[in-house]
C-alpha cells in the first residue's frame, strides 16, 4: 500500500515525493546577532526578516527576530526540523505549512511543458 505523497519507480521501489513547505520561526532578539546567525545557518535557504514587533507578548518578549524558509523535502524531514525548533530554547515560536499553491503551479507548468513537447 502506498502512503500519500509516495510513488513507485521502475521495479516498484517506493520513492517519497518531495513536497514544498514554508516555515517561519521567531528567535529571542536579546541574544547577540552572531548567535542568531549561527542558528539560522543550521537551516539553509532562509529569508531573514529581522527584529520586528510582535502582535502580543510571547513569554517575556515584545519583539522577535523573524526568519522565513521555503524548502522542498519529504515529510520526515519536516518532523526533524520541527523537533530542532522544539529543543532550541532561542526559538520561541514556529509554524510550518505545506505550500499547495506552489506545487499546483509547478504541476501545471510540467503538464504544459509535456503537452508542448508531444505536439
Amino acid at each position: 500500500m502506498l502512503l500519500w505523497g509516495q510513488k513507485t519507480v521502475g521495479g516498484g521501489a517506493i520513492v517519497e515525493e518531495l513536497r514544498v513547505y514554508e516555515t517561519m520561526f521567531i528567535m529571542d532578539p536579546t541574544i547577540p546577532e552572531e548567535e542568531r546567525e549561527k542558528l539560522v545557518e543550521k537551516v539553509k535557504n532562509v529569508d531573514r526578516w529581522g527584529v520586528r514587533k510582535l502582535a502580543y507578548r510571547i513569554k517575556k518578549f515584545l519583539e522577535g527576530d523573524y526568519t522565513v524558509i521555503l524548502f522542498r523535502a519529504p515529510g520526515d524531514t519536516v518532523n526533524n526540523l520541527e523537533e530542532f525548533y522544539r529543543i532550541t530554547p532561542e526559538i520561541f515560536r514556529w509554524q510550518t505549512f505545506r505550500r499547495f499553491d506552489i506545487e499546483k503551479k509547478e504541476r501545471k507548468a510540467k503538464k504544459k511543458e509535456k503537452s508542448g513537447q508531444v505536439t
